[in-house]
């Protein structure tokens, strides 16, 4: 009997081990098959994240790409059926032409000029407008920044003939013309409007950027303010001593965009200045005189139809030489830039 209990003991703990271990097995399995499916799981989010980053950075890269190819193209090679992306001849020809076309040395310069000019105006503007927004309440100062932001909404075409006659017949007050013998000031042909639109902070996109001085303005502790009055700072004493210097993240972010955007725009520029050497306006105009010159090398007639094809390799060509300065400029402040954009709240 002893013998018997003893034996059906030994045989109820084997089955018992053996289920522990077919358990833990089962156990093991389910691990296994928990670990297979995260890693497919993350393989195809690689695979996602990829396709998207591909598909994106082709989109924008695209255009440009096109344009190298165009822009290195001999004129024997447009019409090549076997040349789809890379010339045959590879020439410089059409770049020599743009450069020649644009006056690009003297053009670039005083359309970083202009742009660097109407960048500093523009910073200083709106970050007092921005400023005054945030850390003043006053009445109305609701109703008066909802309107700034409407400025952002507002198409710039419903603006152009008040601000063209604006600034033709420039007399602010009658001040002009009562110690001017009865006439106004006509500014247009000049840099004046444009540089007095961003000294009252309402030059290109100014909106925009009164919005992110303030968002910025408003996330600084009042903490850093406060000590400030009461060691005796005035208002513009703590905003320049004090608050601007704390605000290099959104400088940052507004001169790279107010650079930019001026060195690019066409519509105030053909507006106020379009007998200027501004890049954005010879490059509206390089078609008309590259099929002058081309008419001169092919010794054809003036007037003469140019083959469009001819005409748009060499104004690919002045568009690869306009953003090239751009492209320069941002490789060496993309870090500050990256950063600014994350610490003033642009994106989320």
């Amino acid at each position: 009997m002893v013998s018997e209990a003893s034996s059906i003991s030994r045989d109820g703990s084997n089955i018992a081990s053996e289920a522990d271990r077919i358990a833990q097995y089962e156990a093991h399995i389910r691990q296994q098959d928990l670990i297979f499916v995260d890693r497919v799981k993350r393989f195809l989010w690689i695979i996602v994240r990829a396709c998207l980053v591909i598909g994106i950075s082709f989109i924008i890269l695209y255009p440009i790409l096109m344009k190298i190819s165009s822009a290195l193209k001999d004129w024997d090679d447009l019409y090549n059926p076997m040349v789809v992306w890379l010339p045959e001849h590879v020439t410089m020809e059409n770049f020599r032409m743009a450069y020649k076309v644009l006056n690009y040395v003297p053009t670039l310069t005083n359309s970083f000029l202009l742009s660097a000019v109407t960048m500093v105006t523009t910073v200083l503007s709106c970050a007092l407008a921005g400023y005054g927004f945030a850390r003043f309440n006053f009445k109305g100062n609701n109703l008066l920044f909802a309107l700034v932001i409407l400025t952002i909404l507002v198409p710039t075409q419903t603006l152009m003939v008040p601000l063209y006659m604006h600034f033709r017949y420039f007399d602010p007050l009658g001040l002009i013309s009562l110690f001017n013998g009865g006439k106004s000031l006509n500014l247009v042909n000049t840099y004046a409007p444009t540089i007095m639109l961003s000294l009252t902070a309402n030059g290109l996109k100014a909106g925009l950027f009164v919005y992110i001085f303030r968002q910025f303005f408003r996330g600084l502790p009042k903490e850093v303010e406060e000590a400030a009055i009461i060691d005796g700072a005035g208002v513009y004493q703590t905003f320049f001593r004090v608050m601007l210097p704390n605000a290099v993240p959104a400088i940052v972010t507004v001169m790279l965009f107010s650079f930019v955007w001026q060195f690019n725009d066409v519509f105030y520029s053909s507006m106020f200045m379009s007998q200027s050497k501004l890049i954005s306006l010879a490059l509206s105009t390089i078609g008309g005189s590259t099929a002058k010159i081309v008419n001169d090398q092919l010794g054809q007639q003036e007037g003469a139809v140019v083959d469009p094809a001819i005409i748009q390799t060499v104004v690919d060509a002045g568009i690869l030489l306009a953003i090239v300065p751009l492209i320069i400029l941002y490789v060496f402040v993309q870090r500050w830039f990256v950063e600014s954009v994350e610490r003033t709240g642009i994106v989320g």
